[in-house]
């Protein structure tokens, strides 16, 4: 039994499914200021929690905590790259087909392609 997982710009219909309006919004969020100063400051209280030589609790739960972060941020990141992609080879597909239109001396559904591929990474 094969299981067939599609890119994540093929997988909604209409546009944007919802994981990846969220992975968007979540990327937004992981590029902010905010976002880095959290960070550190988990990785002060790592440093902290081994450095007080606090129980064997609290550095496996920092510990833990800054894995779930890492592993959240690493979906984030593949999501982000396997949509940047599917939109530069869309386009690189619309400028072939639109230079091989014109070069046969015609301009028509290649050109309009090309004209919305330029929009793509916001529809993906």
């Amino acid at each position: 039994m094969a299981v067939k997982v599609s890119h994540p710009a093929e997988r909604s219909q209409n546009g944007r499914g919802w994981f990846e309006r969220l992975a968007e919004r979540a990327s937004n969020l992981t590029s902010s200021v905010l976002f880095s100063c959290f960070c550190l400051a988990l990785v002060a209280a790592f440093v902290a929690v081994h450095a007080a030589g606090l129980d064997l609790t609290w550095q496996l739960l920092v510990g833990d905590i800054m894995t779930a972060v890492n592993l959240l941020l690493l979906a984030l990141l593949k999501n982000s790259e396997r949509r940047a992609e599917r939109a530069v080879q869309h386009k690189l597909d619309s400028i072939a087909a639109a230079l091989l239109e014109q070069s046969e001396g015609k301009t028509g559904k290649a050109h309009e392609a090309l004209r919305k591929a330029i929009r793509v990474e916001e529809e993906i």
